[in-house]
C-alpha cells in the first residue's frame, strides 16, 4: 500500500500551520512573511489561567499583538450569567458521560482492528481489517452525532443570543478582528480553546490571514482528533473529540507528532491513516511551517501518514 490519496482543501484564504513553538520559534518569520502591517489579534485561551502570560508571544509577534482574552471573557460570563452557567455545567457533565461511553466503545472497536491486523500477517482475513476499521469509523460517527445533539439541546435552553454578557463580549471581539491585520492562534488545552471559540461564536473573516500551531492548528480543522501514544498512563487510543472551525479542510492536524506518536510502529500508523482516509494526517513537528497554497492544497514537503504506515512528503505539483 502507498500513501493516502491526495485531496484538495477547498479554500483560498492565507493560512499558515506551524510546528510547536517551545523549542524552535518560527512564528516571527511566519508573521513577517505575510507582509501585513497593523495589529495582530491573538486567541490563546487554550493557555487557560496563563492566558495573560504573553511576554514571549508578544516578542515573537513583533509587539503587535492584541489579545482577545477569551478564557478571561468566559470566566466573566460564568460569573455574571448564572443561568447560562448552570446550563453549561449540565452540558459539561453530559459530555463527560458521552465521552466515557465513546471511549469504552472505541477501546473495544480498536482492539478488534489490531486483533484482525495481527492475524492478517499469517492468514487471510478476507477484508477483515478494512471492515474492522469501518466499525471504528461508525463509533466515531455515532459519537459526533450524539455530541451535535447535546449542542442542539444546549442552544435550545441557553441560546447565546439571549445573554447580554455574551453579546457584549462578542461585540468587542468582532471589533478587534475587524481591524486586525492577522490572527494568531497558539496551543494549550484544545478543549478549553474550542469551548471559548464556540461560546463567543468566533467567525474568522476569509480575508484575514491566520497563523496557528499546536491546539490552534487543530482548532482550525473540521475534526479535532486527540492522540498520545506516550501519555503518563500509557498509550491512549486516538479519539475524535469535537468539530473545529473548519477553515482548514481535509486535514487531521497532529502536533508534536514525534513526541506523541509511535511513528516507528507502521501497523499502528497505518490504522490511523486508514481510519481517517478521507483526510490527510499531517505531522506538525518542531520547525514545520506549512503555508497552505492559494487553491487550498498542502504545500510540497508537507509530511503526512500514508496508509502503508510510513511518512510521506507531498510532492511538488
Amino acid at each position: 500500500m502507498g500513501a493516502s490519496p491526495r485531496h484538495t482543501l477547498s479554500f483560498t484564504m492565507r493560512t499558515l500551520l506551524l510546528g510547536p513553538q517551545r523549542f524552535q520559534t518560527t512564528a516571527t518569520t511566519a508573521l513577517r512573511s505575510l507582509g501585513v502591517e497593523g495589529p495582530v489579534a491573538t486567541i490563546n485561551s487554550g493557555w487557560e489561567e496563563r492566558e495573560d502570560q504573553v511576554g514571549e508571544l508578544d516578542a515573537a509577534l513583533d509587539h503587535r499583538a492584541v489579545h482577545l482574552r477569551l478564557h478571561h471573557r468566559m470566566l466573566d460570563v460564568i460569573d455574571k450569567d448564572p443561568a447560562f452557567s448552570a446550563h453549561a455545567l449540565a452540558f459539561r457533565d453530559r459530555h463527560d458521560d458521552l465521552l466515557a461511553a465513546y471511549r469504552l466503545r472505541l477501546h473495544h472497536a480498536i482492539d478488534g482492528v489490531y486483533a484482525v491486523q495481527r492475524r492478517s500477517t499469517s492468514a487471510p482475513t478476507f477484508g477483515g481489517v478494512d471492515d474492522a476499521i469501518d466499525g471504528v469509523r461508525a463509533v466515531d460517527r455515532w459519537y459526533l452525532t450524539q455530541l451535535r445533539a447535546l449542542y442542539d439541546d444546549l442552544a435550545e435552553v441557553a441560546p447565546l443570543d439571549s445573554s447580554g454578557v455574551i453579546g457584549w463580549h462578542r461585540g468587542e471581539i468582532a471589533a478587534v478582528l475587524e481591524h486586525a491585520s492577522a490572527l494568531v492562534m497558539p496551543g494549550g488545552n484544545v478543549g478549553t480553546l474550542l469551548r471559548t471559540l464556540r461560546l463567543f461564536a468566533i467567525e474568522i473573516p476569509e480575508s484575514l490571514p491566520v497563523i496557528a500551531w499546536s491546539a490552534g492548528a487543530m482548532a482550525l480543522t473540521e475534526r479535532v482528533v486527540l492522540f498520545h501514544d506516550y501519555g503518563p498512563e500509557g498509550a491512549r487510543e486516538t479519539e475524535v473529540f469535537d468539530a473545529g472551525l473548519g477553515r482548514v479542510k481535509g486535514v487531521v492536524a497532529l502536533p508534536h507528532a514525534r513526541r506523541r506518536l509511535r511513528l516507528e510502529d507502521k501497523v499502528r500508523c497505518s490504522v490511523l491513516a486508514r481510519r481517517f482516509l478521507e483526510r490527510h494526517c499531517v505531522l506538525l513537528d518542531d520547525g514545520t511551517a506549512l503555508d497552505l497554497e492559494a487553491d487550498g492544497s498542502l504545500p510540497a514537503g508537507a509530511r503526512i501518514l500514508g496508509i502503508d504506515g510510513a511518512i510521506h512528503e507531498v510532492r511538488p505539483r
